[in-house]
């Protein structure tokens, strides 16, 4: 049985028995979120290469299907803050930023490699990519070069955009949360310091300092997307472990209501499919229109995140978690990997058109294809590089001394998952760029 992380917190609010040291709640309703936001880039993928974004009716609610992009950001904020901020709350060791890293590059590193070479190698047009292109999509560089973008290979921007919060993270959570749990203050550290960085940045693309063909992909455009994550763990935490103003559990109010959240966020998603938040094709959007798209789809992930991980058990949540809903979930960073590789195939090898075929069709095929590949992926090279990181890490801390928090995996992202735990088996590494709660999928798009 998956034990349920509601459960747990009430445990802990009520005075009940607390987790063991180094762990935090479980957040299982999180897993499927992760699957969602893959299928949503996949759908934008599909939407594109088939031509069903131009449509003039509802090409619009297509192509902003890339707010699965949103989604796997804010997980990534929230999951892997959340074990920094629960440890300072608690007064017990953060996680080590060595061991940290190390997660996410083993998490993340090998079935994305696998990718690239498969992508580079098989696809003709890339055949003639330079040792500096192995070299930068090798070290997830490939963003910050013009003229970046190879076949089978352009979602790959927002894995390296993940990567440069994963560096960051570290820096964020001593600046925002020092030597002392003080929630109000870090919210308001972590929503000064993006407010600075944000309207600065798109300042300089507005200004014509920054290209819009370049410095789009990279991680100043979306810091409001890792923040508004970052915000909610703080709340999360500062909730569940004794702050006393009843403004920490207005979000637990809320995420008792999932229908009203995913009605809310169903009206910013029809906005957001208007000419408002830009073009639907290759051009790119004026930087007013690509910061309207950045706030409405920071609300609408906020808005489908708050149900899954705040509030009392619903019915929502129970269905987040069922069994095949979890296990896609597990598989999503697969899923975000090799989409584009299998659209590649399917539109070679039946010798069709780009920018014809049928949309649903097309979607139910690559979807199936890609999980195939994702569940090989992951049972044949993530979960057992994963299973062997966490051996290691295991006979680190052999000689008596206690896991810090945060070095047993949790679950984890979107575009990269973390190791989800049932029962009393081993560690088994989940799928999307990760998340896991402690040390998280990206994935994206």
């Amino acid at each position: 049985m998956v034990r349920q992380a509601t459960d747990v917190d009430t445990a802990v609010l009520e005075g009940g028995p607390r987790r063991p040291p180094g762990t935090a709640p479980r957040l299982p309703a999180l897993d499927v979120l992760r699957a969602i936001g893959a299928m949503a880039v996949v759908g934008t993928h599909v939407a594109f290469i088939t031509g069903a974004g131009t449509e003039p009716a509802w090409g619009g609610f297509l192509v902003r299907l890339d707010v699965g992009v949103a989604i796997f950001f804010v997980l990534s904020g929230f999951l892997l803050f959340r074990p920094f901020a629960d440890a300072a709350a608690n007064g017990t060791d953060r996680p080590r930023v060595g061991r940290y890293l190390l997660r996410r590059a083993l998490r993340i590193l090998p079935a994305y490699w696998l990718v690239v070479v498969a992508a580079l190698l098989l696809i003709p047009e890339n055949r003639s990519s330079s040792p500096a292109d192995w070299l930068r999509y090798a070290t997830l560089t490939q963003i910050y070069w013009a003229d970046w973008n190879r076949n089978g290979l352009s979602q790959t921007w927002s894995l390296a955009t993940e990567v440069a919060f994963y560096l960051v993270l570290p820096l964020v959570v001593a600046v925002a949360v020092g030597r002392r749990w003080r929630p109000g203050r870090a919210l308001v550290v972590v929503a000064g310091g993006t407010l600075v960085l944000s309207a600065g940045w798109f300042a300089g693309l507005a200004s014509g300092l920054l290209d819009l063909q370049v410095h789009t992909t990279w991680l100043p455009t979306y810091a409001l997307w890792f923040a508004v994550g970052i915000g909610l763990a703080i709340v999360h935490v500062a909730a569940r472990t004794g702050a006393r103003s009843p403004r920490w559990r207005l979000l637990d109010e809320l995420g008792a209501a999932p229908l009203t959240c995913v009605a809310m966020a169903l009206g910013l998603y029809a906005v957001a499919s208007t000419p408002i938040t830009g073009p639907r094709d290759l051009q790119p959007p004026a930087p007013g229109e690509l910061a309207v798209r950045v706030v409405l789809f920071a609300a609408i992930a906020a808005l489908i995140l708050v149900p899954a991980a705040f509030g009392p058990p619903t019915r929502f949540k129970s269905a987040l978690t069922a069994g095949p809903a979890r296990w896609l979930g597990t598989v999503s960073y697969g899923l975000f990997l090799w989409q584009l590789l299998v659209l590649e195939a399917i539109y070679r090898l039946s010798d069709r058109e780009l920018f014809t075929g049928d949309m649903l069709s097309t979607f139910a095929l690559t979807l199936v294809l890609t999980v195939l590949l994702a569940t090989l992926s992951h049972y044949l090279m993530e979960r057992p590089i994963m299973r062997w990181g966490a051996r290691r890490a295991a006979r680190a801390d052999e000689g008596g001394t206690q896991p810090e928090r945060g070095d047993r995996e949790q679950p984890g992202e979107l575009g990269a998952g973390g190791v989800v735990r049932i029962g009393g088996a081993q560690p088994q590494p989940d799928g999307h760029a990760e998340q896991p709660e402690r040390e998280p999928r990206l994935q994206q798009a």
